[in-house]
C-alpha cells in the first residue's frame, strides 16, 4: 500500500538531529505492546469493524502481542481473520524514520545492509532522514502453491551480478517480502498452502533472524512481527505446517463466527452495500438462516459458512426490491419477505454439502430459510392475534405478491384491519411510512401464518398469492 500523507512538519531530518531529540530504535513488537498497552488505559477503541470477538478472540490476541509473540489466527472462512490482523496497523507509531533509498527502510540509528552501514559510516550524523506512515508497514501475501523462497526471502540479483558484483557479494541479494517488511508486520493469509520446502525457508527468520539465500548465509538482524491465518482443517488433520515452523508460532488462536444473533446481524448491516431498504427483521431472518446452515448436518462444517455468505444474500434481496422497484415504479425501494426467495438460487454455490446430499440441495435450503421466517416472526409477533387477518383473507381478500407487484398493491387487497397497524408496530413501522415498509411488515405475518398452515399459498413463477 502505497501512502499519499505528508509526514508533519518539524521532524528531524538527520540522523543528528534524530539522535538528539530521543528517537533511538527499538523493536516492532516492542512498538505495538506500547502502543497497545496505552490504548488499553485510555479505554480508546482498538479494532474497527471487528465484531463478536470483544471477549473471545481479541483479549487471547492482546496478551499475545504483550508477550512479544507471532501470531497464528486458525479459522474457517469467512470469520474476519484477515481484516482483523489488517488492524495491527493502528498499533505501530504513526510515523517511523528511515534512511532514505533502503531496501529495507532501516533506521538511521541502526542500519542492518552493507550498504546502509557504508553510508552511516560516511556520512554520520549528516545522514538523511525519511519518515515511513505506518500503513505502509504492513505487508500481506496470499500464500499459493507457486510461492518461491525468492518471493519471500530473496534471491540473486541478476542485475547486479552483470555490474559487476560477484555472486559472493552481498549486495547481489534482492530481498524478498519479509526482509523488506523490515521494523514491520507480515501477514501470510493460509499458511498451510505454502509448500513445505518453503516453510522451511521461514524457520531462520523467525527464529535466528537472519536470511539465507542462495548456499551463503547474510546474518541481518531483521526486526517483523510476523502473523499468520489458517483452516483449522489444514492445520490440524492435514498436517500442512511443518512441526517446526508451528513450534515457533508464539500464540495460536482460534477464530469463530459470530456467537449471537445480534452481532450477526450487526455484522451484516455493517458489511453489506444494500441499495434498496432492507428492514432489521429481513437481517434477522438471514443471520438466523445461516446460523441453521452452520448447524446443519447436510452442510459440510469443515469448510465452514462464511460471513460472507449472509452479506451476499443481504444485497441479493436488495437488489431483488431494486430489480421491482424499476420493474412497478415503487420509490423508495424497500425489500419485503418475497425477495428471500432470491437467495438459495442465487448463492447455492458458496456452501459445500455433504458428499450423501446430492440432489437435495435447493430441498435443505428451502427448509432452513422457512424455518428461518418463521423463527423470526413467532418472535416478533409472540403475543399479537392474528385471527382477524385470516379471516379477512380467507374470507375472500386474497393478496398477491411478487417482483412485479408493488407494496401498495399488497395493502390494497386488505380491508382496514387493527390488527394490521399493531404488526406494523412491532417492527417500528408507523401509519405514515411508505406503502414498501408496512406491506413488508403485512407480507412476514402472512407468511408466518402460511407455515404455521392457517393460510394457503399459491406459487408460480410471476407471483405468490395467499388465501
Amino acid at each position: 500500500m502505497t501512502n499519499s500523507r505528508t509526514p508533519p512538519p518539524g521532524l528531524p531530518s538527520t540522523a543528528g538531529e534524530l539522535r538528539v531529540s530521543g528517537y533511538l530504535p527499538y523493536g516492532v513488537k516492542v512498538e505495538v505492546r506500547r502502543n497497545l498497552l496505552t490504548a488499553l488505559r485510555s479505554g480508546n477503541p482498538l479494532w474497527s469493524g471487528i465484531v463478536g470477538f470483544e471477549r473471545t478472540v481479541l483479549p487471547q490476541l492482546e496478551r499475545a502481542l504483550i508477550a512479544g509473540h507471532d501470531v497464528v489466527l486458525l479459522g474457517e472462512r469467512g470469520q474476519g481473520k484477515t481484516r482483523l490482523l489488517r488492524g495491527l496497523t493502528a498499533l505501530l507509531d504513526e510515523w517511523t524514520p528511515v534512511i532514505p533509498g533502503s531496501e529495507l527502510d532501516e533506521h538511521p540509528l541502526e542500519p542492518i545492509t552493507p550498504s546502509s552501514l557504508r553510508r552511516a559510516a560516511e556520512e554520520g550524523d549528516a545522514l538523511p532522514v525519511a519518515w515511513r506512515h505506518r500503513n505502509d508497514r504492513y505487508v500481506e501475501k496470499l500464500a499459493t502453491p507457486d510461492t518461491a523462497v525468492g518471493d519471500l526471502i530473496g534471491d540473486v540479483d541478476p542485475v547486479k551480478v552483470a555490474e559487476g558484483r560477484s555472486l559472493g557479494d552481498p549486495e547481489t541479494i534482492h530481498f524478498g517480502l519479509v526482509p523488506r517488511a523490515h521494523r514491520g508486520i507480515v501477514t501470510i493469509n493460509e499458511l498451510p498452502d505454502l509448500a513445505e520446502r518453503i516453510q522451511v525457508a521461514l524457520l531462520n527468520v523467525m527464529e535466528e533472524r537472519d536470511v539465507q539465500v542462495r548456499g551463503y548465509s547474510l546474518r541481518l538482524p531483521l526486526d517483523v512481527l510476523l502473523v499468520a491465518t489458517a483452516n483449522p482443517e489444514d492445520y490440524t488433520n492435514r498436517g500442512r505446517i511443518i512441526t517446526p515452523l508451528k513450534d515457533r508460532f508464539g500464540a495460536e488462536i482460534r477464530t469463530h463466527y459470530p456467537f449471537d444473533l445480534d452481532d450477526e446481524i450487526s455484522l451484516i448491516r455493517q458489511e453489506a452495500l444494500l441499495e434498496a431498504e432492507v428492514g432489521d427483521h429481513l437481517l434477522e431472518v438471514l443471520a438466523r438462516f445461516v446460523g441453521h446452515l452452520r448447524e446443519s448436518s447436510a452442510v459440510d462444517q469443515r469448510s465452514g459458512v462464511s460471513a460472507r455468505f449472509a452479506i451476499a444474500a443481504a444485497e441479493t434481496v436488495s437488489a431483488a426490491a431494486v430489480h421491482r422497484a424499476a420493474l412497478t415504479g415503487e420509490d423508495p425501494a424497500v425489500a419485503r419477505p418475497v425477495d428471500l426467495d432470491a437467495v438459495p438460487a442465487v448463492l447455492r454455490g458458496k456452501l459445500e454439502f455433504e458428499a450423501g446430499e446430492e440432489g437435495r440441495e435447493d430441498e435443505v435450503l428451502g427448509y432452513l430459510l422457512r424455518r428461518s421466517v418463521a423463527d423470526t416472526a413467532r418472535g416478533l409477533f409472540a403475543g399479537l392475534d392474528l385471527h382477524s387477518l385470516v379471516d379477512a383473507v380467507t374470507g375472500g381478500h386474497q393478496v398477491a405478491t411478487g417482483e412485479r407487484i408493488a407494496g401498495s398493491d399488497v395493502l390494497t387487497a386488505l380491508p382496514e384491519l387493527p390488527v394490521l397497524h399493531q404488526v406494523a408496530e412491532r417492527l417500528d413501522v408507523r401509519a405514515g411510512d411508505p406503502p414498501g415498509r408496512i406491506a413488508s411488515a403485512v407480507e412476514l405475518a402472512l407468511e408466518s401464518l402460511y407455515l404455521a398452515k392457517k393460510l394457503a399459498k399459491d406459487t408460480d413463477e410471476q407471483r405468490s398469492v395467499y388465501g
